[in-house]
């Protein structure tokens, strides 16, 4: 007979976390973080300084499987052009699930307002790495200027995320056309 492991305090506060800032904001209540997770707060408070390390914590936690669901795998031989056109394209599969509610590290940026957040500067670091992915790719292109090309493709990036977050628009059809033409216009390979 096999038993699953019940989740630990810690895994059950991190998904918590996770689920209910993307959900609800960042600015949940401890009590109902803690409702969620079947945990005390004097529990999460052993195990979390703060909230704001909880959720940073969860932030952190995620971010190898968002990197790994957008960028494309190592061994991917295409040609930087098509490796960046890949990642709008997962971005673009990801908003239109019916729970999307914009990238969650930008999210957190924008309802914190505060970089020096550990929330914050967790969501700040994945953004920067994303865009050190577009600089890399723009460089090994040939990009006229891959500093220049990848805050462009950032901005598309952020911009279609946080529209089809809100409900605003739908990526489909849009974001291809917009990388494209500022693909084509930096001389990208």
């Amino acid at each position: 007979m096999t038993t699953e492991a019940m989740p630990s305090s810690r895994e059950r506060l991190l998904e918590a976390a996770a689920t209910l800032t993307y959900r609800d904001g960042v600015n949940i209540g401890v009590d109902t973080l803690c409702k969620a997770a079947g945990v005390s707060k004097r529990s999460m408070y052993k195990l979390f300084e703060s909230k704001g390390e909880l959720l940073a914590a969860s932030l952190e936690e995620r971010a190898s499987a968002y990197v790994t669901a957008l960028l494309p795998a190592t061994d991917d031989n295409r040609p930087p052009r098509e490796r960046i056109l890949h990642v709008f394209e997962q971005a673009e599969a990801q908003a239109g699930a019916p729970d999307f509610q914009g990238c969650r590290y930008l999210v957190v940026q924008i309802e914190l307002k505060d970089p020096s957040h550990p929330a914050s500067r967790v969501a700040a670091r994945v953004k920067e790495n994303l865009t050190g992915f577009f600089r890399a790719e723009a460089e090994q292109g040939g990009a006229n200027d891959p500093d220049l090309l990848a805050r462009q493709l950032i901005l598309v990036f952020d911009g279609a995320s946080a529209r089809a977050g809100i409900k605003a628009d739908t990526p489909a059809g849009l974001i291809a056309p917009t990388v494209t033409a500022l693909l084509d216009a930096a001389d990208m390979r």
